[in-house]
């Protein structure tokens, strides 16, 4: 079987939200998208116990996550960055070594596709992650770049899926407990 042919094991993920925040999302025109299914699967990763790591670009001067991701990152700790990439920043390397060696799948969400995004999930995979990226939780200022930067994540090995997509393969079945609780928010 090929390696790229197999299902999303929550006990085997960790969800990577990036750089969502209030100044750079008010000149994302897809923002109420992004902004909305990060939240999901941030809600999803709670429901299904899937480790959670957020970060922020510059915080001082870009802000805070937008309202509807911070209400979901209670709890999470944030980490504040200057470079693009997640990986080429100490403290996140840090944090993602944390989640231990059964961890080998981060799902990536935030904003810009083709700069953080990008160079975080390049990061990710030169540290021997598998990497997905859900389509409609990424989102750059121009569709052009948006297009792009997902053309590049494909070339260089991230699975390019969407937000229910994702979610669905980690709950596997219908009729949990945790289906239940989720279903609400997937409807």
């Amino acid at each position: 079987m090929a390696p790229e042919l197999y299902h999303l094991q929550p006990r085997n993920c960790a969800l990577l939200v990036v750089d969502i925040q209030e100044n750079l999302m008010k000149v994302i025109p897809a923002r109420d998208e992004v902004a909305r299914n990060a939240a999901l699967l941030i809600k999803a990763a709670r429901a299904l116990e899937i480790p959670i790591l957020a970060t922020t670009q510059y915080a001082h001067r870009i802000g805070d996550f937008v309202p509807e991701v911070k209400a979901e990152l209670a709890g999470v700790t944030i980490l504040d960055k200057l470079e693009f990439g997640c990986f080429n920043n100490q403290a996140i390397r840090e944090a993602v070594k944390t989640l231990g060696t059964s961890v080998d799948t981060l799902i990536v969400c935030g904003v810009e596709t083709h700069i953080c995004v990008y160079q975080t999930v390049l990061g990710a995979l030169r540290h021997d992650y598998r990497v997905w990226v859900p389509a409609d939780a990424v989102a750059s200022r121009a569709a052009k770049n948006y297009e792009t930067g997902l053309a590049r994540l494909r070339e260089i090995g991230a699975v390019v899926a969407n937000s229910e997509m994702i979610i669905y393969d980690w709950l596997h079945k219908a009729g949990t407990p945790v289906f239940k609780e989720l279903l609400p928010a997937l409807k």
